[in-house]
């Protein structure tokens, strides 16, 4: 005999605390933002249980890359100020600016969006804003998860995480190896603080409280902290195609200080010269109330340069006028010395 009370009403998953009628809906606001980004090589997008893409034929012999991200602390104040429009630009800019610095094209993208009960149009501003970056930088969204998940996160509250794949001709891997004494660094200037430093942002917020300026950099206050990062995928695709780039460096955690050592070879530092690119205001305000030194935001926060590029001395000028051409603000910002056994990685 069985233990168990009859049931006077049947429980559904709904009562359960997860709409499937909601997750549905959302799939369909969805499609339309997927399809927008479809390109070459995809056999099969979102609705199957996996994704189908063929590597383009253009690549002799395709190395694959990959990079996985989220968005970090700056979601708190995406909640608290109901900004859910650019914070998926984030995600998919962490990711594919990662993957670029190999030398690889983004192909496609994934996203996995978590929260405890899902509001729909909450859910299709984050994912509209996923899909764009996907359309800035050229690669699909092919594909996603949505977990609705009753108990794990508080009402208006979810988490964010993707990945994206690239491809690289595998003699065009950028390693960094070839950098050497005398080469240039560029610095490709930031949208602002990008997704990266946002726990020492909010407090800084915290502290300022009722004297927080009304705008930084000709933005609304708002606008200025939350502003996406930067995509920089094809104008460095374009420079990529036409120059001898030696290295590149996505600046996210870290800084300056400790993205930069990432791509150069033992026996050489980057020499970065101070005031070669100009401080923001939402640099100096952040620097100002928080009360750092200098090297306390170059290794905390991008401080204005999102990417670095390495080229050897007699390409620095064409490189960075292609850069320029393509949108970017090009700053020449040091170049690459011998180093010293002990002797600091990065010199500013």
């Amino acid at each position: 005999m069985s233990s168990f009370a009859p049931s006077t009403s049947p429980l559904s998953y709904k009562d359960a605390g997860v709409d499937i009628d909601a997750g549905d809906a959302l799939v369909e606001r969805i499609k339309p933002l997927a399809k927008k980004t479809m390109r070459e090589g995809v056999l099969a997008g979102i609705g199957g249980f996996g994704a189908l893409f063929e590597v383009p034929k253009r690549y002799k012999e395709p190395v694959l890359v990959s990079g996985t991200d989220g968005v970090g602390t700056k979601l708190r104040l995406a909640f608290e100020w109901q900004m859910h429009d650019t914070v998926g630009i984030d995600l998919v800019a962490m990711s594919v600016n990662d993957v670029l610095v190999q030398g690889a094209e983004p192909l496609f993208f994934l996203d996995y969006f978590a929260c405890g009960k899902l509001d729909v149009d909450t859910a299709a501003a984050v994912v509209g804003g996923i899909a764009r970056g996907c359309e800035l930088s050229g690669c699909a969204l092919i594909g996603g998860e949505t977990a609705e998940m009753p108990g794990m996160y508080p009402d208006g509250e979810y988490d964010l995480a993707g990945f994206a794949v690239g491809a690289v001709e595998k003699s065009k891997i950028l390693t960094g190896q070839s950098v050497a004494a005398g080469d240039v660094v560029l610095g490709l200037a930031s949208a602002g603080v990008h997704s990266n430093g946002f726990s020492l942002v909010r407090k800084v917020i915290e502290r300022a409280a009722a004297d927080l300026p009304a705008t930084l950099d000709g933005r609304p206050f708002r606008e200025a902290i939350m502003a996406p990062t930067r995509l920089y995928v094809k104008p460095v695709l374009e420079a990529l195609a036409v120059h001898p780039i030696k290295a590149l460096a996505h600046i996210t955690g870290g800084g300056l200080l400790e993205n930069i050592p990432r791509v150069l070879p033992e026996g050489t530092a980057a020499h970065l010269q101070k005031g070669s690119w100009p401080q923001t205001e939402l640099f100096a305000w952040l620097q100002k109330v928080a009360g750092i030194d200098d090297i306390e935001m170059n290794r905390t926060f991008n401080n204005g340069i999102g990417m670095v590029v390495v080229v050897a001395a007699e390409h620095a000028e064409a490189t960075a006028a292609t850069l320029q051409a393509a949108g970017e603000q090009v700053h020449r910002i040091g170049t690459i010395a011998p180093r010293a056994d002990g002797a600091a990685v990065v010199v500013v």
